[in-house]
């Protein structure tokens, strides 16, 4: 799956979780992406976020940190 399509997908996550406040919404983030998405997938946007995370909004950037201790 190419990067702008993880970025896509991260983002729309991040849209349905930033209405519950950001101390909630980036663990939100951070649970859906390890609990639904594919480990490769997982993989493929920590790398993302690696080489700068261009096109992640704030919360899943930060959500997707968090990420990367746990993948």
């Amino acid at each position: 799956m190419s990067p702008d399509r993880l970025v896509y997908m991260a983002n729309q996550i991040g849209t349905f979780f930033r209405s519950q406040g950001a101390d909630r919404a980036v663990p939100g983030i951070a649970e859906h992406l390890r609990k639904f998405w594919d480990p490769r997938m997982r993989t493929a946007i920590v790398a993302h976020l690696d080489a700068g995370g261009e096109g992640l909004a704030p919360d899943v950037r930060a959500a997707v940190e968090a990420l990367k201790t746990t993948t």
